[in-house]
């Protein structure tokens, strides 16, 4: 195997790689959202069922307040893993460009392969 080959494999699993990484953090934010809004729906039946909405009253749910700690904590992950995901997605273009940069040299060697074993295929003009 040519070094080359080595790289452009090598360029390959890096691409796969942040690909793979790019949708886990889409499918984190999404999982994430998604226990965030069950969170708030929780905390309005439960406040609708205590009768008592200002999270400053003293009757107040003590069940309640920690849904509402819980979601405020997976909306501030939200936040974060959105940086992290342009981030990713980020790296994942530059993976994806170097991998186009060593495609086309790859072809190039492969289509010289090619002719000098194939004596049939020279040009006639």
């Amino acid at each position: 195997m040519k070094p080359r080959d080595t790289a452009l494999r090598s360029k390959r699993f890096e691409a796969s790689e942040k690909a793979r990484k790019v949708a886990s953090i889409e499918t984190m934010i999404f999982d994430f959202e998604q226990m965030a809004a069950d969170l708030a729906r929780q905390i309005a039946a439960e406040e609708e069922r205590t009768g008592v909405k200002d999270a400053a009253h003293f009757a107040y749910s003590t069940f309640a307040k920690a849904a509402a700690l819980r979601r405020t904590n997976l909306l501030t992950s939200v936040v974060d893993l959105r940086l992290k995901l342009d981030a990713a997605r980020q790296q994942h273009e530059d993976a994806v460009t170097e991998l186009r940069k060593l495609e086309p040299i790859e072809s190039r060697d492969s289509d010289r392969q090619l002719r000098k074993s194939d004596p049939n295929s020279a040009v006639i003009g």
